[in-house]
């Protein structure tokens, strides 16, 4: 457990990593690539080393520097592994795993925490069935472990509901555009429920053509991969994280401080960029800039948010509205209960622990401003809670963040950068 202390905050730019999302997303198509491929500025944090240990399991070969990684691709060729594969909580690394394993060898099985086992999958599971896999839950309860067996995959058309994780669909794609030996066709996907989070089936489309794979689509409902493309070999670049751009950016919202991250531009396909749009919203000045994003915080008012398509800013919302005027409500977000934690509930709980006035609604939270005070934050092993908190402590006397270390998930770096705010 650590104790933030209230300093003054600089004016200052501030650095994040690369995008855990795009991490694990060019990792998986460079898996899939047809040779060498060279990602740098990715982000090396558990989630995404849980990615790389399990590819390496199914027998790619990967070589890492500080912040690069070496993918020798082969082509969809992955070797049977005996043994249960662990996957901690890491939510991306097993949706994304699950269907990669379908192009495997053999039967895979693939399991994680506690927490992991109560996180629903089995809406990606039957998508995969409808493909000709053979997949399904162990435990029969519609969450991790899950077992795959490999085999040929058919074309055709599917159908596949969304409304839990836009990473089923994620899934989905990034196997079905390998399409031979595996599809005589290629692959119609209809959404039937949802999509949440729809940014991030944008970066799944990105990567996807970035690595020369055609995907056509009917905005988020319909999708269709044509046989015969290859993920092609190359140089990669992870662009910074706009999830954790927003720590920052909110400690400059609640203490009118000018910070600018570094990197950023308002042209990402990641939706955690609009977070800014938002703190405008509330009072902030936004300036964008060729080398970055700046916020600089004013007198903040509550404010109506959909963050559907932002759902890691909720708990940085939240927090930022609770030293603002009035009360801030925020919707569309029911899928934030599957999260490493439920999110809703965590953040509602450490909100009234610091005097604030917090509410579940049906899809979101509405939280009414006032003056925190001082309180123990439980993180629930959440890295997201924990960081959004600590912008807290900026200004509350008495704050205290337990299990900080959870930030590796993510951010390993965090604690320092954070500190860097003041120093």
């Amino acid at each position: 457990m650590i104790e933030i202390r209230p300093e003054k905050i600089k004016n200052c730019e501030v650095s994040v990593p690369g995008s855990k999302s795009y991490t694990h997303r060019i990792l998986i198509a460079s898996a899939l690539s047809d040779g060498i491929c060279s990602i740098d500025n990715a982000l090396k944090s558990e989630d995404t080393l849980i990615t790389v240990s399990a590819l390496q399991q199914m027998g790619i070969k990967i070589d890492a520097d500080e912040n690069r990684f070496i993918v020798h691709g082969t082509n969809g060729e992955f070797k049977h592994i005996k043994e249960p594969v662990f996957l901690d909580n890491s939510g991306t690394s097993m949706r994304l795993l699950t269907a990669l394993a379908s192009l495997g060898k053999g039967r895979y099985v693939f399991t994680g925490t506690k927490r992991m086992k109560e996180r629903p999958i089995q809406d990606l599971l039957d998508a995969l069935i409808q493909m000709g896999a053979l997949a399904h839950s162990v435990n029969n309860n519609g969450c991790p472990p899950v077992a795959i067996k490999g085999g040929d995959l058919k074309g055709g058309k599917i159908t596949i509901n969304c409304e839990t994780s836009s990473q089923y669909l994620s899934a989905i794609l990034f196997i079905a555009s390998f399409t031979k030996p595996f599809f005589k066709q290629g692959l119609e996907i209809n959404v039937t429920k949802g999509p949440v989070s729809r940014p991030y089936i944008d970066m799944t489309v990105d990567v996807m053509e970035r690595f020369g794979i055609n995907v056509m689509r009917n905005r988020y409902n319909y999708f269709k991969v044509q046989q015969g493309q290859e993920y092609r070999a190359g140089s990669y670049f992870v662009e910074p994280d706009c999830s954790q751009a927003g720590y920052f950016w909110g400690a400059a919202a609640i203490t009118g401080a000018c910070i600018k991250v570094k990197g950023i531009t308002r042209d990402s396909q990641q939706g955690d960029v609009h977070f800014t749009r938002l703190l405008e919203e509330m009072g902030c000045k936004v300036l964008h800039e060729k080398d970055g994003i700046s916020v600089t915080g004013g007198s903040l008012s509550g404010i109506e948010a959909d963050m559907a398509d932002m759902p890691d800013m909720v708990p940085t919302l939240a927090v930022v509205s609770a030293f603002a005027k009035g009360t801030t409500v925020i919707k569309k977000v029911k899928h934030l209960k599957a999260k490493e934690s439920d999110r809703l509930t965590s953040v509602a709980n450490e909100l009234s622990k610091m005097g604030i006035d917090a509410n579940l609604t049906d899809t979101g939270l509405v939280i009414k401003g006032g003056i925190p005070h001082r309180a123990e934050i439980s993180t629930y092993k959440d890295h997201r809670i924990a960081m959004s908190f600590a912008i807290a402590g900026i200004k509350v006397p008495g704050i205290f963040i337990k299990d900080e270390k959870c930030v590796e998930k993510s951010f390993p770096d965090f604690w320092n950068v954070f500190n860097g705010l003041h120093n």
